[in-house]
């Protein structure tokens, strides 16, 4: 069964302003849960990358990591995700009024969150091994730098790629991607859900990619990839902030593969 709770032009049947109390409540959650988050990321800075080398593999150490992952993503992720996830609570309402079951808006949130939450273990697994391969060859260590800068031309690659710009098309206008979706049903609302955080997976993974590899997840990095994900899927001429982020990106692979010694810039003090 389908139920479309928009007008004929697209827009929303109801506003934030006309919605109740709990449409009220779930934005000032999402803005409570956003500063708490950012209050984690500020206090634990860079203990992430700290972490991994001390622990190495365990179940543990992979399990503080990716809580760690968690809180950074959804102080990251959470202010380019509201305007989908308050859409959403709008359409559920009105899904509701006609007969219709469908996920809270909370627990749609709690998915997309998870499932950025999942992919801090390959980013855990990945790093370590890095690392202690590092840590065993000269060799591989020398090459670390020539490893960054292919990042940073691989993730400015697919900046520029159409695989790119098709997820961010679906994560910049909420609305359309409802329009499209839209079910009723526990079921149909669960997938609606995984199906947004899959387009925003698709969109950021090579900007989180750069965060991980260039960055080693310090503070200034996080700021940065945030700024830009909040700049390509909120504001205006999201595809053309992409594309300059892109090109920003290729640059600087070209320029620390021709000074491997920049790749110590960029990672900071203590991180590398």
């Amino acid at each position: 069964m389908s139920f479309l709770p928009f007008r004929k032009d697209g827009s929303p049947e109801e506003s934030l302003s006309s919605s109740d109390g709990r449409g009220i409540a779930l934005a000032f959650l999402l803005v409570a849960a956003t500063v708490l988050a950012w209050l984690g990321v500020l206090r634990a800075d860079s203990s992430m990358e700290m972490s991994r080398g001390a622990m190495g593999f365990s179940p543990g150490a992979m399990a503080a990591f990716t809580a760690q992952w968690g809180v950074m993503m959804a102080a990251m992720m959470l202010p380019s995700a509201a305007p989908m996830i308050l859409l959403y609570r709008n359409a559920s309402r009105r899904g509701m009024q006609a007969a219709g079951r469908v996920i809270p808006a909370e627990v749609f949130a709690l998915t997309y969150l998870f499932a950025w939450l999942l992919t801090g273990i390959p980013v855990y697994a990945a790093s370590v091994a890095v690392e202690q391969l590092a840590a065993r060859s000269a060799f591989f260590a020398a090459a670390v730098p020539y490893g960054i800068a292919g990042s940073l031309i691989a993730a400015g690659a697919y900046q520029l790629s159409p695989v790119k710009h098709a997820c961010l098309r679906e994560c910049e206008s909420p609305v359309n991607f409802l329009m499209r979706r839209w079910r009723v049903g526990y079921a149909a609302t669960l997938r609606l859900a995984a199906a947004h955080a899959a387009y925003c997976i698709g969109c950021c993974w090579a900007l989180m990619l750069i965060l991980v590899v260039a960055g080693a997840m310090s503070l200034p990095w996080v700021l940065a990839i945030a700024l830009v994900v909040f700049a390509e899927k909120v504001l205006p001429a999201g595809g053309r902030t992409a594309r300059l982020v892109g090109v920003m990106l290729i640059l600087g692979g070209i320029a620390v593969a021709m000074r491997p010694e920049l790749a110590v810039a960029l990672r900071p003090a203590g991180m590398g």
